[in-house]
């Protein structure tokens, strides 16, 4: 029974590691988007934007990703044939990714907390897709349990990123029209 409990901690955990690294990129596409407006709106938005980040990233992001680590490792101690698996190998692959994923998230709130900015908004929106791609691969990977099937799903994933990204470009140009 205690497998359960272990599990379901790691998934809610997994969840809100996530749900910080979604935000945390979406505060920096505020932060750069807030370095085009004119003071002291500007100084005003980015000290906030700073202090949320700050909040967001030491307080539910960084805890979430230790924990969920944490967790899952408890759940790889208790079943060691899950790493028998192929899919597992896969699997840890991604997380590996995510991890790396979060490590440039971590450069990128560094640069901005120092007021250092080296992406645009729409890189930045690019940048914030990656997580969604990891994300569906682990979930089709962990339901599907195999370590093929899961690229239907990512490549789903892809092509409606890439569709996102066409229609984020024609809302700009809209958008830059109409200014």
């Amino acid at each position: 029974m205690d497998f359960l409990y272990i599990k379901a901690l790691h998934i809610i955990f997994v969840i809100t590691w996530f749900a910080g690294l979604f935000y945390i990129v979406r505060l920096f596409i505020y932060h750069v988007e807030a370095e085009s407006k004119p003071q002291p709106d500007k100084q005003i938005l980015q000290t906030q934007y700073k202090l949320m980040s700050k909040r967001l990233w030491y307080i539910i992001t960084w805890p979430s990703a230790i924990l969920a680590s944490f967790f899952a490792f408890w759940i790889l101690y208790k079943n060691p044939y899950f790493l028998t698996m192929p899919w597992m190998h896969v699997k840890l692959t991604f997380v590996l990714a995510l991890y790396f994923y979060h490590y440039s998230c971590q450069r990128i709130y560094s640069q901005l907390q120092n007021d250092v900015i080296k992406y645009s908004a729409f890189k930045l929106r690019i940048w914030n897709e990656v997580a969604t791609i990891i994300l569906f691969a682990v979930v089709f990977l962990v339901t599907l349990q195999s370590a093929i099937n899961w690229i239907w799903g990512v490549v789903g994933i892809v092509v409606f990123g890439i569709v996102l990204m066409l229609g984020i470009r024609l809302y700009n140009r809209i958008r830059s029209k109409k200014s």
